[in-house]
Parts: structure tokens; C-alpha cells; sequence
């Protein structure tokens, strides 16, 4: 019995131990469960304030990101300015300013960077004013400001927007810089009240199409353009569908020997009734409307047809296209160009990927890993309009290019200016420390080949030598049916006269 009484009391003591265990391991349980429902409701409630405080932002007329006050508040300033102008014998302008490449550096680096760089912009903004609500952002990266100015001062106020605005934004550990454009408006000498903000905004689109960086006046002139624009616009979305855009062809030069080695593709639309309109005026409209990507998909397209239909005819020639930034941050840019290729049957190496200095620097691991799939896909690629941008040694060897097209405006100065024939060498010194082909465009006179030449550029480009010619006229040339065939003007290698190429040569 009493062994019988010692069993019972330990199987007792044994479950009072794990009936403890079980309610330690509730209690836990009913722990973290609270803190998780703690978590979970501060969280929505943060999210909750946070956009009760936007909400508050905006009803209180300011943006919620920069603090500037919205249009409708801006809209109702400018009432009361105007009034006061009335009023009185002093004139109202009217700044609206739009960041140059905001859009690029928002999708290189990120929305939170693009961010930090709009409330910086709309901090050195709010002090050009000195008040509210003379500031306000209109939306995007577009800014509205309100002086009390003449067209003179006005223009002196804009002047120092811009400085400004240029100045280095430090955001997380980068450096970046960025321009800006500024269309000025004065009332009343520029329109009535309703009209004041698309006069200015006009304005401001004049400057960017002219590159930015710069402020502007209002001119009745801009209106018209901008109808002009709007209309060639409108034509320009069928220009491809209808046949109208063309490849003329520029031939590239050997410094050494003078014959041709390869030809640049370069666009022209042959309008049915405006006629042959300049790529200077259509390519930024593509750009800045989005229709450069179909485009240069279909100039890729057409430069690789061309250079097929040569080999067939026992040309073998290097051509040359031109890619925009649009095209650059494209992910599929290169599978498009090799896909086009091997349809085709060119080598990578026989196309010349031509990218701008100003597209190239842009400091953004976006640029950098497209030039690097570039790389490995075998093209060969050159930075063109080189000199104008603010490359580096160390920026250039990040960027596996494998040439430098020197910018023509340093060209025509060589006759003339020792600063222009300073920078062309230094140019090609930093090119031959890179391992680089130089190539300089808009070569013109003799004076210009000889001190290019002598300064040790690879090869040459230029009215002096071609002008852009269509597909047919350089294949006769190169038949021989011009002033001199394969053996004068062309480098022999080029020619197989028996058959296509192999696509290994």
C-alpha cells in the first residue's frame, strides 16, 4: 500500500510539472501574440497618420513632398499679384522651371534619391523668393516662381535660379549635379492673367529643346512653334509606317592612308510635303515624346539590312548607329541588336554602337551595365561628341568603350585656336592611355586633316572627304562608278568580289 501511495504521489508531482510547463508556454504564446497585435495596429496607425498628414498637407495647399505650396494655392497668389499690379506701376514675373535629365537620374538611382533631390531643388527655390506662396510645385520635377520684376530683372533672377539649382545635391554619399531651364513670363507685357503660366511654360519648353541650362522670354513666336511641333509630332508617329524615314551614310576615314574604312548611319525623314526635314529638329521631339525607341529600333533594323545587302555585293563595312539614352536603359536593347544581327548575318563586330559623352557620363550603374552587356555581346562601341560633357580618366576607364569621336566644334577651332588644339591632344593622349581609336568628325578643310593627323587621331570624318550620301550612291562609289573606286577611295580589304563574307571576318 504504501509503495502503491509513493507511485500516485510522484505521477502528482510529475503532472503538476508539465501542467506548469504547458502554462509557461502559454503565457508566451499570449506574449508574443500581444506584442505581434501591438506591432501590427502602431503600424497601421503610422501608416493611417501618415496619410492623414498628407491628406492635412494638401488641404492646407502644400505638397506633401516638398512643403511648396500647390498649384490651386499658387494659382490663387498669382490672383492677388496681379491685382496688385494693377493696381500699382510695378510688373509681375513669372518663372517656370523645369530640371534638365531629372527623369534619368530618378530611374538610375531610384525614386528615393530622385526624391531627396526635388525637396533640395524646392529648398533653394523657396529662398530665391523669400515668401510664401511665391514657390510652388506644379507637379513632376516643374517648379512656378513669383517675382516682382521687369523682364530685366526678371531675366537676373533667373540667372540665379539656375546657379542655384546647379549647384551639387549630396544624397546619400553621391554627388550629383543637374541643370535646369527657365521660361520667363512678365505681366502684363506677355499676356493677361489666364495666359501667364502657359506663356512661361512655352518658354521654358523652347529652352529645353534648345538643351537646357539656360532661361528664356516668352515669345509670341514659341506659340506658333509649339502648334508646329504639335503638328509634326503628330506626323512623325507614322513617319515609320509610312516609309518616310531614311539611312543616309557618312564614310569614316583612315588617318594614314585616306580611305574609307566604315560609314555612319544617319537619320533624315523625307516629309511628302514639308521635304527633308534635319534630325535636329525631329530627334528631340522623338526623345522628349517617346517615339525614340521605335525609332531607333527601326534605324537598328535598317543600318543591319543595309550592311547585309553591301555583303552580298562583296562590301564588307563597318556601319555605325547611333543610340540614344532612351534606348541605353532599355533592358532588351542588346538582345534586340543581336537578334538583328544574327537575322542579318553581321558580326557584332561590324556595327559601331555611337553613344554621346553627356549619355555616357551619367553616373549611374543603369549606363554602365549597358555598356558592359554591350561589351560581351562583341559590338564595338564609341562615345561620341567627346570634349563637351565632364569626363574623367577615371570615369572613362569604368566604361569599356573602345573609341572616342572627338566633338566637331573643337575641329573647326583647330585653324584658330590653341585652346581647341589643346584639348584635341589631350584627347587623344588620354585616349592612347586607355587603350582608345580616336575618331574626329567634321573635318572641313586640309588645314584640319594635316594638324589632326599630326596630333594622332585613327580615323577621320567629314565634308573634306563625303558628305552623307544614301545607300546606292556609296555602293557605286565603291563600284568605282564615282570619281575613284575600290583602289583610290576605298581600302581594298573591304572587297570580296566573289562572295558574301563569312560572318567570322
Amino acid at each position: 500500500m504504501t509503495r502503491m501511495g509513493s507511485i500516485a504521489a510522484e505521477a502528482i508531482s510529475l503532472g503538476q510539472g508539465h501542467w506548469a510547463q504547458w502554462a509557461l508556454a502559454a503565457c508566451v504564446l499570449v506574449i508574443l501574440f500581444g506584442l505581434w497585435r501591438y506591432v501590427r495596429l502602431k503600424n497601421r496607425l503610422g501608416s493611417r497618420l501618415r496619410a492623414a498628414h498628407s491628406r492635412i498637407d494638401e488641404l492646407s495647399g502644400r505638397d506633401a513632398l516638398t512643403g511648396l505650396v500647390t498649384r490651386p494655392e499658387f494659382e490663387h497668389a498669382l490672383d492677388e499679384a496681379v491685382q496688385a499690379c494693377d493696381r500699382g506701376t510695378r510688373k509681375l514675373a513669372l518663372l517656370y522651371v523645369g530640371l534638365d535629365n531629372f527623369r534619368p537620374l530618378n530611374d538610375g538611382y531610384g525614386h528615393r534619391v530622385g526624391d531627396a533631390v526635388l525637396v533640395e531643388a524646392a529648398r533653394r527655390l523657396s529662398r530665391q523668393v523669400r515668401g510664401e506662396p511665391r514657390a510652388s510645385r506644379l507637379g513632376g520635377d516643374e517648379f512656378a516662381l513669383l517675382v516682382t520684376a521687369d523682364a530685366a530683372s526678371a531675366g537676373r533672377a533667373a540667372a540665379a535660379v539656375l546657379e542655384a539649382l546647379q549647384q551639387p545635391y549630396e544624397v546619400e554619399a553621391l554627388d550629383l549635379q543637374l541643370t535646369a531651364s527657365v521660361g520667363i513670363a512678365v505681366y502684363p507685357d506677355h499676356g493677361s492673367r489666364p495666359r501667364l503660366i502657359g506663356h512661361a511654360a512655352a518658354a521654358m519648353r523652347a529652352v529645353k529643346l534648345g538643351g537646357g541650362g539656360a532661361h528664356a522670354l516668352w515669345d509670341p513666336a514659341m506659340d506658333v512653334d509649339m502648334r508646329e511641333q504639335a503638328e509634326l509630332l503628330q506626323e512623325l508617329r507614322h513617319a515609320v509606317e509610312r516609309g518616310q524615314l531614311e539611312l543616309y551614310y557618312q564614310p569614316k576615314v583612315d588617318a594614314r592612308t585616306m580611305q574609307v574604312t566604315a560609314a555612319e548611319a544617319l537619320l533624315r525623314w523625307q516629309h511628302p510635303q514639308r521635304g527633308m526635314i534635319s534630325p535636329t529638329i525631329f530627334v528631340p521631339l522623338a526623345e522628349r515624346y517617346g517615339l525614340i525607341t521605335q525609332i531607333g529600333s527601326w534605324v537598328i533594323e535598317e543600318a543591319c539590312r543595309q550592311a547585309a545587302a553591301w555583303r552580298k555585293q562583296g562590301l564588307r563595312m563597318r556601319v555605325a548607329v547611333n543610340i540614344s539614352g532612351h534606348q541605353l536603359r532599355q533592358d532588351d536593347l542588346v538582345q534586340h541588336i543581336e537578334t538583328t544581327l544574327h537575322r542579318h548575318g553581321i558580326p557584332p563586330a561590324r556595327l559601331t554602337c555611337e553613344i554621346t559623352e553627356t549619355v555616357a557620363m551619367e553616373n549611374t550603374s543603369v549606363t554602365r551595365d549597358a555598356f558592359e552587356r554591350l561589351r560581351r555581346a562583341g559590338l564595338h562601341v564609341s562615345i561620341d561628341d567627346f570634349g563637351t560633357g565632364h569626363s574623367s580618366l577615371a570615369s572613362l576607364r569604368r566604361l569599356p568603350a573602345a573609341e572616342l569621336k572627338i566633338d566637331r566644334a573643337f575641329v573647326s577651332d583647330l585653324a584658330t585656336g590653341e585652346r581647341a588644339h589643346g584639348i584635341v591632344q589631350a584627347i587623344v593622349q588620354m585616349a592612347r592611355t586607355l587603350g582608345m581609336r580616336v575618331v574626329a568628325e567634321g573635318v572641313e578643310t586640309e588645314a584640319q586633316r594635316d594638324t589632326l593627323v599630326a596630333l594622332g587621331c585613327d580615323e577621320l570624318q567629314g565634308y573634306l572627304f563625303a558628305k552623307p550620301m544614301t545607300a546606292i550612291s556609296l555602293a557605286l562609289w565603291a563600284d568605282g562608278d564615282g570619281e575613284q573606286g575600290p583602289g583610290g577611295v576605298f581600302r581594298p580589304s573591304l572587297f570580296d568580289p566573289t562572295a558574301p563574307a563569312p560572318l567570322d571576318s
